[in-house]
């Protein structure tokens, strides 16, 4: 049975996500595959008080050898694009605006870094004092982030994809800020769909896809999963539990 594990979105709570390794590194070792693979489906920023601890931990992980895997987030893009725009005719200068707002939490992730982000700053100031303040380590880790993992049993993607559209055709776009086309979508994918991206008070299956966006970035718990093949478990502290059907709970 191949196995694989994975972890919603994130959100900047380095310490849930250390929980949340814990966790995983716990049923590694009850099974006795230390080298199966962990899924980040993204987000790994914003809102939450460590965005720069988050990233530092997944980066120091993967240089020393974790078979981690992590996907690109549409909070993950736009952290990129703040970094990233070049002048005021850049549209991606927009978008960094539109981060730095509360509810986005970009400015979050700023003074996790150090730099201080109060709107009445010239924006172009904010991003010079970030570029000095991430590492560049850490920029490589967004730079170089896929939108999906695959496995033979599992699309492993942040928000989710476009029903009926071939994996390689999907919009980046879609494969990181869809919502109610694939939410609402009752059709077989295929392979059963991993996301996160859209808050729920507690994991769901819905058959044809598994969300697993707790919503650690407004305080609620960072969950932890393990999927045999297609068949769903969440890791707690006491071990796993099934994750059932959503009309069967």
């Amino acid at each position: 049975m191949r196995r694989l594990y994975a972890i919603g979105d994130i959100h900047g709570q380095r310490d849930m996500l250390r929980a949340a390794h814990a966790r995983v590194a716990a049923d590694r070792r009850r099974c006795g595959d230390v080298d199966a693979p962990l899924v980040h489906l993204g987000d790994l920023t914003d809102r939450g008080p460590d965005s720069r601890g988050v990233i530092e931990d997944l980066v120091r992980g993967i240089a020393e050898g974790e078979p981690w895997h992590v996907i690109r987030g549409n909070h993950d893009q736009l952290f990129l694009d703040f970094l990233s725009f070049e002048g005021e005719d850049d549209p991606r200068r927009d978008t960094a605006l539109y981060w730095l707002r509360p509810n986005l939490g970009g400015s979050a992730t700023m003074a996790s870094y150090g730099v201080d982000p109060d709107p009445r700053r010239d924006l172009e100031a904010v991003q010079a004092d970030a570029g000095a303040a991430v590492p560049q380590s850490h920029r490589a880790l967004l730079e170089n982030m896929p939108y999906v993992h695959e496995t033979e049993d599992l699309i492993c993607v942040h928000a989710g994809i476009r029903p009926g559209i071939p994996l390689d055709r999907q919009d980046p776009d879609d494969l990181v800020w869809i919502r109610f086309e694939f939410l609402e979508s009752t059709r077989d994918h295929g392979r059963l769909v991993v996301h996160g991206h859209t808050p729920a008070e507690a994991p769901e299956n819905h058959g044809n896809r598994i969300n697993l966006d707790t919503g650690a970035g407004y305080g609620r718990p960072l969950t932890a999963a393990v999927f045999e093949g297609r068949e769903p478990f969440i890791l707690t502290d006491n071990g796993r539990t099934r994750l059932p059907l959503i009309w069967d709970l």
